[in-house]
């Protein structure tokens, strides 16, 4: 259950930092918090992800109340290049850049099943690190040097 937006005219940073705000959230929830929130990215995602409903209700027989949003991705598409003229007959870059965006959907039934729950939750384990304390260590500093000014007094 998936929708896909490509070419959205929307630098990859932008768009991520909306799809952080509502990743693995209740569908009702996200498109509740897109709703409400001031950014141009905001509206594309609230599409995308309604498509992306849309798709399961009709595709795959499912209640919207079950939904939750399994994986937001962006990625960057095609860099739009364009100069500016400057002085000296010189250009200067622009980039204007694209995202591409794929919303994955899960069901609630999923969480339940305690094998795809591990996999869901699974935390990588990191071990500290063991800091060893530091040696005092004897460093010998070279002898200034001797400058001689060749000024005569008269």
């Amino acid at each position: 259950m998936k929708a896909i937006l490509r070419h959205l005219r929307i630098s990859p940073k932008k768009v991520n930092l909306m799809a952080a705000m509502v990743r693995r959230k209740n569908v009702v929830d996200a498109i509740n918090i897109l709703k409400f929130t001031a950014k141009k990215t905001s509206l594309p995602l609230k599409k995308l992800i309604e498509s992306a409903v849309a798709n399961a209700i009709h595709n795959f027989k499912q209640n919207k109340d079950d939904l939750y949003i399994k994986e937001i991705i962006v990625t960057k598409g095609a860099t739009l290049k364009r100069s500016v003229p400057v002085s000296r007959g010189r250009a200067y870059p622009i980039l204007k850049r694209t995202a591409h965006i794929t919303v994955i959907l899960g069901t609630n039934n999923e969480i339940k099943n305690p094998e795809v729950k591990k996999e869901i939750t699974k935390v990588k384990e990191v071990k500290p690190e063991k800091k060893e304390p530091k040696k005092a260590v004897a460093v010998k500093t070279p002898a200034p040097k001797k400058t001689t000014s060749k000024k005569s007094i008269k």
